[in-house]
């Protein structure tokens, strides 16, 4: 993970989204960017993401861009949703970018995970 421009980001187990639990995974707040350099070659990224029951309100989208170009959008979601599954083919990629972003500027406060999050590389 690329610290100097990414945002906070609290590495976790227990994860609650939509009232299941989910064994690992990443928190950020509802308006975050953190980067990824991949340091050799991936295939995939997945994961399951959602507003954390922490906060349990909120309206956020996830994004998953690799090399500055969006490959992937959840659309709106909201506290209380299910987790929505993620799989983005990273195939040549060498960098990753994972992106919340606040519906209002008050959603901004809920807490954003990206659960069972990983990237297969070989």
């Amino acid at each position: 993970m690329r610290l100097s421009g990414s945002s906070w980001a609290w590495q976790r187990t227990g994860l609650w989204i939509g009232g299941a639990q989910h064994a690992h995974g990443v928190t950020v707040h509802g308006r975050s960017s953190v980067t990824i350099d991949l340091n050799r070659a991936c295939s995939s990224y997945d994961a399951l993401v959602g507003v954390d029951d922490l906060t349990s309100l909120g309206k956020v989208r996830f994004s998953v861009h690799a090399d500055g170009v969006r490959l992937w959008n959840s659309g709106m979601v909201k506290g209380g949703d299910r987790a929505i599954p993620v799989h983005v083919n990273l195939t040549g990629r060498e960098t990753v970018r994972l992106v919340v972003e606040p519906h209002r500027p008050f959603d901004s406060v809920a807490l954003a995970d990206w659960a069972q999050s990983r990237f297969t590389c070989g």
